[in-house]
């Protein structure tokens, strides 16, 4: 099984590709704004759900589901300025509407259209443009062996150019807000503010007498007294908006984080499946309430059990001991399992009597489903937030001899990343770990569909051949008896894989 990029796996028939406007949407500061996104081929949206969101799904500025505006998930800022274009939804032609727009609003946005399980997505880029008050021109003071003037403009958006010229037309190299005049013949002096989104430009003119000029100038009390007259005859004005970053410099950015993040993604995918190793449950470990299939890979309820404060967790471990290095194995979750579970590791020496807490600082590195929720077994009981409730989770074990390590859990629903939990040098030696709390829940580890793999054997009792790959029956469950070995613990003898067999 190979792990999707950036689209869930679906077996839809209703495939479609979702296309925005390849070139930036430009929109003015306080007016509206549409934008479009549409799908190839055309067909009715009115059932499907629709989301605009920012650099992150849960950045949400507009979200249609279920045949109505979803209001719990949008940002505070498009609260009561979005509404979606509902005039072509049946030809496959959706857009939302910002009403006033703001500076906040300039970015990129991503349109994501789905149907059951399939989604497919579209980039499109706002540009926000607002074009200011014409520029007020005053005369600062005198600097050094010039006239020091200051250029002052409010309401443009983004960061405008500001550009300086003499009474001839010549340019000066300078283009900030200020500028110092140094030649009397210069005479009028002009600034210009321009916005380079829309190519609008305003300008004002300043006279400079030759007499304002100290070098020039034979009485410097005179010049003073012209000046502060001159400085109360000019308007002031506001200074324009600063921002930090200009769009292009945002969209830059963004584009390269989203580029990083693909190939740290990518990276991390083929480590996984290069990974894969065969695990098989461990009978002698489980909960007497729990029945494990013959072929090892399957455990759920038996018919009968016990249930009550004094049964303890009912779970299992894997048979494989992991002491170092990578490996990797995927679970199935039946669909129609409603009750409550946890998947990971857990040390070899935890003590699994009785009833106790699946935390980190006991042995335990775990997610799991309580209630509604998928959650981290941790202090916090974290809750994580997923684009769809998984069926099948793929774990990932780091372990670097002398350094922390690493475990990670994927949703292979849809490809996406779950939790990683970090691991302390001095872990010690895990087991996969599964826990059941309900009847109906059925776990299943996944068959190696790429080829064959080993199966995890004790060190007192290796194997003629590590080529051998592991056979997998079709028969039912037994009641979890019959099967060689002690029960991995504290006190008993581990069932151990070798290297080379646990890790291909």
């Amino acid at each position: 099984m190979s792990l999707p990029l950036s689209h869930s796996y679906s077996v839809s028939t209703e495939e479609f590709v979702v296309i925005g406007p390849s070139d930036p949407i430009v929109a003015m500061l306080g007016g509206d704004v549409m934008l479009p996104c549409h799908l190839s081929p055309a067909m009715d949206m009115e059932n499907m759900e629709l989301r605009w969101f920012r650099s992150k799904f849960s950045e949400a500025a507009f979200i249609y589901q279920n045949q109505q505006e979803q209001r719990e998930e949008q940002l505070a800022q498009y609260a009561g300025r979005t509404s979606l274009v509902k005039d072509f939804l049946t030809q496959g032609e959706a857009a939302m509407r910002i009403h006033k727009v703001q500076a906040f609003d300039n970015g990129l946005y991503t349109c994501l259209f789905r149907k059951g399980n399939f989604y497919e997505e579209a980039n499109l880029e706002l540009m926000v443009a607002g074009v200011g008050s014409a520029p007020q021109v005053r005369i600062q003071g005198p600097e050094e062996d010039g006239i020091r003037v200051m250029c002052m403009a409010s309401g443009w958006f983004p960061k405008p150019q500001v550009q300086w010229r003499a009474l001839s037309g010549e340019k000066f190299l300078i283009v900030e807000a200020a500028l110092v005049v140094r030649d009397s013949s210069s005479g009028n002096v002009t600034c210009s503010v321009l916005n380079p989104i829309l190519g609008q430009e305003k300008v004002m003119a300043i006279f400079i007498p030759e007499p304002f000029f100290p070098q020039t100038s034979p009485w410097k009390p005179a010049f003073m007294v012209t000046l502060t007259v001159l400085t109360l005859l000019i308007f002031g004005a506001a200074y324009y908006t600063k921002r930090e970053h200009t769009a292009k410099q945002q969209e830059r950015q963004e584009r390269e984080k989203l580029h990083r993040d693909k190939e740290e993604d990518q990276q991390t995918k083929e480590k996984v499946l290069k990974d894969r190793v065969s695990v098989t449950l461990d009978p002698e470990s489980a909960h007497p309430n729990l029945a494990v299939s013959d072929e090892k890979t399957s455990v759920t309820w038996k018919d009968t059990c016990e249930i009550g404060e004094e049964s303890g967790v009912p779970s299992v471990l894997g048979c494989g001991a992991i002491t170092s290095g990578c490996c990797f194995w995927e679970v199935e979750i039946s669909k129609r399992s409603r009750g409550e579970w946890a998947l990971g590791v857990c040390r070899g020496d935890v003590n699994r009597e009785g009833w106790y807490k699946e935390l980190p600082e006991k042995g335990f590195w775990a997610v799991g489903k309580y209630g509604k929720s998928l959650c981290a077994c941790d202090r916090s009981g974290t809750q994580l937030s997923l684009r769809q409730f998984p069926h099948r989770i793929g774990i990932f074990l780091d372990l670097k001899e002398g350094e922390e390590g690493e475990v990670s859990f994927y949703n292979m629903t849809d490809g996406s990343h779950i939790f990683s939990f970090s691991l302390a040098s001095s872990s010690g030696t895990l087991f996969p770990y599964f826990r059941l709390s309900s009847e109906d829940v059925f776990l299943t580890i996944c068959s190696i569909v790429s080829g064959p793999a080993e199966t995890p054997v004790p060190l007192n009792n290796p194997p003629s051949s590590l080529e051998e790959p592991m056979s997998l029956s079709e028969e039912g469950f037994s009641s979890g008896s019959g099967v060689d070995g002690a029960l991995p613990g504290a006190e008993s003898p581990l069932l151990s894989c070798s290297p080379e067999a646990m890790f291909p």
